[in-house]
């Protein structure tokens, strides 16, 4: 929720410093660049929380943990790199796809051997 908070304020501030007033979304490249990012790290968190809720009950709360920490890291630089530069914006995109296919497969893993292995 601090992640989503953070973005959501860069935004603001981001609004506040091209002079764009809600509901505009176009406007400076910086402005765009730093709301697409935020919307687009929003879009994912709700798939994140999932796969992290499930992976962390039915696999390992610890690898879970640690890897949910990597996604929400890369998510950051994601952003961070985004607002700076498109291209910005690749390297840690690939790493956070990554961190959530892991996460995929660790959640049905554990579904798996939940239901199928008594």
């Amino acid at each position: 929720v601090l992640f989503l908070a953070y973005f959501a304020m860069q935004v603001i501030y981001a609004r506040r410093k091209y002079k764009i007033s809600p509901p505009e979304t176009k406007g400076h490249p910086e402005f765009e660049r730093t709301f697409r990012a935020q919307a687009n790290c929003s879009e994912y968190f709700p798939i994140f929380i999932c796969l992290l809720w499930v992976a962390g009950i039915f696999f390992h709360q610890g690898v879970t943990a640690a890897c949910g920490l990597l996604y929400l890291y890369t998510r950051l630089k994601y952003f961070q790199g985004y607002t700076v530069a498109v291209q910005g914006r690749l390297g840690p995109l690939y790493a956070s796809a990554w961190l959530l296919w892991v996460l995929v497969a660790m959640a049905l893993a554990g579904l798996l051997a939940h239901f199928l292995w008594p």
